[in-house]
């Protein structure tokens, strides 16, 4: 045990979140059990350890961090250490990784049944291992951590405190809206930096960005996807031979047959791969109003535009790029569906918003709104596309 807490106080001493997560005041920290879900690469063991700086002095020994990377708990479980824990005054426990564990739900899950004055504040994958059993779905109550928003980077960057708008303030007082943010800071200034290195939090070290995104896009596959919706090893090729199809295709729009001809595999199969790849944040489906999944997705974009400049292809387009910022930035809290054509989308079944450059000639029309690019503000319903970065 001495040498967890020695491990512990070593961590939270030197940990450093380049930016104070907005979740961290929207958590409800009197539950016992929290789940933190997030995809790698987005800070969810800096949030565990900001938290606990935050809130415990590390010589009380009353709160701990623990990885189930860690051996020890590939042999032992958690349900004994964390009664020992509790023993010598334990009354926090920070679980990091927990679908690590063989069995995690379970444990997790005796866990709290043991200890009722134990708290576990435990993070996972977003990827759905599928298990029946949701008992500890009933115990938790589970937040989502994200990459950064466009509004926390040039905040990151400028040391500005420019608050979030509601996707209904800006579309009726974007004008206004812009005037306040430019008090403060230009945010395009940042805008071509943040679509290539911003959304992880790990872009201070620009130097070896993109290498740590390609490792923890690998990890997201080989051992998030792989591991938690036990895919055998021999098809972990044909995922990342997918993945890179969908980021380097001309057409937004997947043609299923042809790319289970190309991984070698069948329509079914690639559904499902597409699923995973959802579910892992590396692409976002986007589907026309009134379907979902299994049907096909009118579209496939890469989850975020860090991705697309990772992967790279020489036939990127600019405007593919902002249509993927764009959907990346309303996808958590809006439904966005693919509009009637191209460049259009359907945000909440009601507005229809056309992601286009400069030139692209408009309408005054109730309901319609253009997302301009290469525009520093807008007018009347033309919105700078920067803007839609401020919505979390």
């Amino acid at each position: 045990m001495e040498t967890f807490f020695q491990a512990h106080a070593f961590l939270v001493e030197h940990s450093e979140a380049p930016i104070r997560r907005s979740l961290m005041d929207t958590i409800d920290w009197s539950y016992r059990m929290i789940g933190i879900r997030g995809p790698r690469g987005v800070g969810r063991t800096s949030f565990l350890l900001q938290y606990a700086k935050e809130h415990y002095d590390v010589r009380l020994r009353r709160c701990l961090y623990v990885n189930m990377n860690n051996f020890y708990f590939q042999s032992r479980g958690i349900v004994d250490f964390a009664g020992r824990f509790v023993d010598e005054g334990g009354r926090v426990l920070l679980i990091d990784q927990a679908f690590k564990l063989q069995n995690w739900k379970r444990q997790l899950v005796d866990c709290y049944n043991l200890y009722p004055y134990l708290r576990i504040i435990y993070t996972t994958t977003p990827v759905d291992s599928g298990d029946e059993d949701d008992e500890l779905s009933r115990l938790t109550r589970t937040y989502v951590l994200h990459g950064f928003s466009f509004r926390d980077y040039v905040n990151v960057k400028t040391g500005a405190q420019i608050p979030s708008y509601s996707l209904e303030e800006l579309l009726s007082g974007h004008e206004a809206i812009v005037k306040s943010i430019l008090q403060k800071v230009k945010p395009w200034d940042y805008f071509q930096d943040y679509l290539h290195h911003g959304y992880y939090p790990f872009f201070a070290d620009y130097g070896s960005f993109t290498e740590s995104l390609l490792k923890a896009m690998n990890m997201m596959i080989e051992v998030d996807v792989l591991f938690c919706k036990q895919v055998e090893l021999k098809y972990l090729a044909n995922l990342k031979k997918l993945l890179y199809l969908l980021a380097t295709a001309e057409e937004s729009a997947p043609n299923v047959s042809r790319l289970a001809e190309a991984i070698g595999t069948s329509r079914a199969t690639v559904m499902n791969y597409l699923k995973y790849l959802e579910e892992a944040r590396l692409i976002n489906m986007i589907y026309r109003e009134g379907e979902s999944f299994p049907k096909k997705p009118a579209e496939v974009k890469l989850h975020n535009t860090n991705l697309m400049y990772a992967v790279y292809s020489p036939k990127m387009d600019e405007q593919t790029i902002m249509e993927t910022f764009f959907v990346n930035s309303l996808w958590r809290h809006n439904t966005v569906c693919k509009g009637r054509r191209a460049g259009y989308y359907r945000v909440k079944g009601s507005s229809d918003i056309c992601v286009c450059d400069r030139t692209h000639r408009t309408r005054r029309k109730d309901g319609v709104y253009y997302a301009r690019y290469g525009v520093d503000v807008g007018r009347d319903n033309e919105i700078p596309i920067w803007l839609f970065g401020f919505l979390y």
